[in-house]
């Protein structure tokens, strides 16, 4: 005989709980319960008003990104998508079944806020926290690379020229202006000691050949489009993409150009086995 099933809901009972429903050698409750980010909130503290409406938990902020990361997340509206879908996430972040969660818009809010510099000293953080447990010696690195394409098209792109014309018109020789915060930001990574301690001689001997180089982090690593190598422009130098300023022509499969990365990767070897 051929069952039948009914979608027939019934609410929970009052002694179940989020606690509960989440499996207890799930992925999320490890991390959890080895990946300690409340220090974020020094990290990030500054960049807050003492009063006012309080704000996403900043803990729960870089949780978000770290679940963006795992599950191969673009984008902030898919990631509270899946997030509002999955028990185990919603156990993660903090939020009970009965919580709102934080609105996608909000995230990039706080994301612009932050900036390029607390992203990299919350990186750092964690890299120095595998150091500390012996998963990272340091001994061996291991680099890959690869072509990432952009959500952005062709027809995108403008002169560079009329691009930065335009945002002179805006905010005259200045650029885009920087808040008070960034800057703070900024200066606390250029003062901050390396992830991996070294000699004293050799890391007065790689601050001063550090020294004499452009000013690459500062700059968030934005290439300077004013060198000619060997009297070669790249063609990114001349165009600019309005949808994705940072993307830049790569040569596809067949010959096609597209909009995207070349990206490098450096890995550290773990820790040897006990």
């Amino acid at each position: 005989m051929m069952g039948t099933k009914v979608r027939t809901f019934s609410p929970l009972p009052e002694d179940v709980s989020l606690e509960d429903l989440v499996p207890e050698d799930n992925f999320y409750r490890r991390l959890e319960a080895r990946l300690d980010l409340s220090f974020v909130r020094d990290l990030v503290g500054p960049l807050y008003a003492n009063g006012g409406r309080p704000s996403v938990d900043p803990v729960v902020f870089f949780k978000l990104q770290l679940v963006m990361f795992f599950e191969d997340i673009r984008s902030e509206r898919q990631l509270m998508s899946v997030v509002a879908d999955r028990l185990s996430l919603g156990w993660y972040v903090g939020y009970d079944l009965h919580e709102s969660m934080p609105d996608h818009s909000s995230l990039t809010r706080i994301r612009e806020r932050f900036g390029l510099g607390v992203f990299r000293r919350f990186f750092e953080r964690i890299v120095e926290g595998c150091i500390e447990v012996g998963l990272v010696w340091g001994e061996e690195l291991f680099f890959d690379a690869t072509k990432v394409e952009a959500n952005a098209s062709m027809e995108s792109r403008v002169p560079r020229f009329s691009a930065e014309a335009y945002l002179g018109g805006l905010f005259g020789d200045e650029g885009v202006p920087e808040t008070e915060a960034a800057e703070e930001t900024s200066e606390s990574y250029a003062k901050a000691d390396l992830v991996v301690a070294l000699p004293a001689a050799t890391d007065r001997e790689l601050r001063a050949n550090n020294a004499e180089r452009e000013d690459w982090i500062s700059k968030d690593g934005e290439p300077d489009r004013t060198i000619v190598r060997g009297g070669y422009r790249s063609k990114s130098d001349y165009e600019v993409s309005l949808t994705d300023p940072d993307a830049a022509l790569m040569q596809h499969k067949r010959g096609a150009s597209r909009m995207g990365y070349h990206t490098s990767t450096t890995s550290w070897t773990g820790a040897r086995p006990a």
